[in-house]
């Protein structure tokens, strides 16, 4: 519960912090989101590979385990 009521709150001061009349950080915060979107786009597509490579180890693993079983 305290959670939920954590985040609210916090969502709420990301809209007031946004909005012209509250704290007008608008600009600000699409700089930083300009400003990291090519970091974290290319931080999502280093984990994407490393969760590929992995993917493909285990479907040879398994291929395996399952050619072995037959042969047994």
């Amino acid at each position: 519960m305290v959670a939920i009521i954590v985040g609210i709150v916090l969502i709420a001061f990301t809209v007031f912090a946004a909005l012209p009349g509250g704290l007008a950080w608008g600009a600000e915060i699409i700089a930083f989101l300009k400003g990291c979107a090519p970091v974290l786009a290319a931080f999502v597509g280093l984990i994407s590979v490393f969760i590929g490579i992995a993917d493909l180890k285990d479907k040879n693993e398994a291929k395996k385990e399952e050619e072995a079983g037959k042969e047994g």
